[in-house]
């Protein structure tokens, strides 16, 4: 009886595991609004791509997004290998004129699991990339400021946050793209994120992406 249960916990769990694995990229999250975009045949000026930070604006500050005519596609703990995978269906098939790429702290907090400054980088480059080959201007943005991480406590991502800005700064150059430093803007003395800012150290409050809206219209009014 007992192997039996255990052989049946087994099962349900692997179901489980492969459920979840079908849709790792959570590619079928804005698969309506997408199909919606498309049929519309409209060309649509910006997109944002990013995890929460990105989700929890369009949530605290959709006035933003509906003045301006966004279009946001954060989802929720997502890292740089997940938005990789989605980024063709989630930007370029959407024909954007511009993308908005706000990404890596869920990395530095290994949420899909290890992964090195090097190889954030470089799947943030791999978008810019993807951007580029397809007509579309990328906005790289710097990750906020954060020096813990209330859902992985084990890990300090003070210097992390740092030395991958550092990186994305220099594919901006290289790359002669625009680059938006919410970093420098938000960072407290303690190199986190300002407490009147954020309602965690990690997310910005409605403060905080009020903070960070002139910056970045800054920059697209610059680019358009």
């Amino acid at each position: 009886m007992n192997r039996l249960l255990t052989m049946l916990l087994l099962a349900l769990f692997l179901g489980s595991v492969t459920v979840h694995a079908q849709d790792w990229a959570q590619m079928s999250y804005f698969k309506t609004q997408n199909d919606s975009i498309s049929a519309a045949s409209d060309q649509i000026g910006v997109v944002f791509m990013g995890n929460s930070i990105t989700q929890g604006w369009l949530s605290m500050r959709p006035e933003f997004f509906q003045e301006h005519g966004f279009v946001n596609r954060g989802i929720g703990g997502q890292t740089t290998p997940q938005m990789l995978l989605r980024f063709r269906q989630d930007v370029i098939d959407l024909n954007p004129r511009m993308v908005v790429i706000l990404a890596g702290i869920n990395d530095i907090a290994e949420n899909t699991g290890p992964i090195s400054l090097t190889e954030i980088a470089a799947n943030i480059e791999s978008m810019v990339q993807l951007a580029l080959a397809n007509g579309v201007v990328p906005v790289l943005c710097s990750v906020l400021p954060a020096n813990s991480f209330p859902w992985r406590q084990r890990i300090d991502p003070t210097e992390k946050v740092v030395e991958l800005n550092g990186m994305l700064q220099h594919m901006a150059k290289t790359y002669e793209l625009a680059y938006v430093d919410y970093y420098r803007a938000m960072v407290d003395a303690q190199k986190g994120l300002r407490s009147d800012w954020g309602y965690d150290p990690v997310h910005p409050n409605e403060a905080g992406y009020a903070v960070m809206e002139p910056l970045l219209l800054s920059v697209l009014t610059n680019l358009r």
